[in-house]
């Protein structure tokens, strides 16, 4: 699993069938003082995640075993909203003061 935030959209409205129903999103990748890398993937979202939230993602054939990816041609996958981030008893995200 990598820690990343959701920056954006994706929309394909000619997709493979076995996409349809599924939302795409930006995702960047996060360091561990909670700032954006240069690293981008397009996932999809397991979880009814927002554009702004930091999350958990998966990838490779780990992004296929969500119930909502199942069998799907996904090669990332949002599976977990993140509420805190704790490093060695320092938060160093908290979902409920985060701006």
């Amino acid at each position: 699993m990598k820690l990343g935030k959701v920056v954006g959209t994706v929309v394909s409205t000619r997709k493979d069938e076995k996409l349809e129903g599924l939302r795409l999103y930006l995702v960047q990748d996060l360091s561990l003082d909670m700032k954006g890398r240069d690293a981008f993937v397009v996932a999809a979202d397991a979880m009814g995640a927002g554009v702004g939230e930091v999350v958990l993602y998966a990838s490779g054939s780990s992004a296929r075993q969500t119930k909502a990816t199942d069998s799907r041609p996904v090669d990332a996958v949002i599976m977990a909203i993140v509420d805190t981030v704790d490093a060695g008893g320092t938060v160093l995200y908290d979902k409920s003061t985060a701006g």
